[in-house]
């Protein structure tokens, strides 16, 4: 990253590691504004915002299923936490089909937060991880619980059929929990865990198919469609444009 945009990362604690990924910090310290592509990576972003243009706000962003071009303002502090796919059952308890490549905003004073939540990430997080550990629920369906294990160990490399015989729920009842609670197909959802995890190797220069890709024209296909563009011009990261990518260390 530049000096104008800063980027800092932390590990969620093991006891609610299987809702959270990560708590993320995005500042734009600079006197513009910054154009950006938001990549799909599988992830629920509840964020933590404002701007010298924008006040105070937060807003949950479902899965996205395409690039996104994103302006962030000039002086935005953005604070959030990414969440699993369990932890929208069981932490957000709504279902976010209606939410599939789009964002809502939610109350100002959403969890009884306030814009001094801004103050420090260090704090942001210690704070969010106490409401999130409170939020913890009592009990889970283990069927689910042991599917996202399968499916985030694998990185979306696992066929729905394998997931059922695993651990013992039915395909089709599968598919029909994916569609209702995230308004995706499990097979999408895993194609979209398979692309973000070649963002590593392609950092690399590694411009061929490491994961579970039929040949290089398929690889080239999926990376197209969930990139926009070819693996080639995503490995140049022209004008750090890709922000995944910037952030990977």
């Amino acid at each position: 990253m530049t000096d104008e945009i800063e980027y800092k990362l932390i590990e969620p604690e093991k006891e609610i590691s299987g809702f959270v990924e990560s708590f993320w910090m995005l500042c734009n310290h600079s006197d513009e504004a910054k154009e950006t592509v938001i990549l799909p990576d599988g992830r629920i972003d509840l964020i933590f915002s404002q701007s010298l243009q924008e006040p105070f706000h937060i807003i949950l962003l479902g899965i996205e299923t395409m690039p996104e071009q994103v302006i962030i303002p000039p002086k935005t502090i953005m604070f959030a936490v990414s969440f699993k796919l369990l932890a929208v059952e069981y932490i957000l308890q709504e279902s976010i089909a209606g939410l599939l490549g789009n964002a809502k905003k939610l109350n100002d004073n959403f969890w009884d937060l306030n814009a001094q939540i801004l103050n420090d990430f260090d704090s942001f997080h210690k704070i969010i991880s106490q409401k999130l550990t409170h939020l913890l629920p009592q009990d889970i369906d283990h069927r689910k619980e042991k599917l996202f294990t399968e499916i985030y160990l694998s990185e979306g490399e696992v066929s729905i059929k394998e997931l059922s015989e695993k651990i013992g729920w039915n395909s089709r009842q599968i598919n029909r929990y994916f569609t209702k609670e995230f308004g995706l197909s499990l097979k999408s959802y895993c194609g979209i865990l398979r692309f973000r995890g070649s963002f590593g190797h392609i950092k690399q220069g590694k411009l061929f198919p490491e994961k579970n890709f039929s040949d290089q024209a398929h690889f080239i296909k999926e990376v197209k469609k969930l990139a926009g563009v070819s693996p080639k011009e995503l490995f140049k990261n022209q004008n750090d444009r890709f922000i995944q990518f910037s952030t990977l260390s």
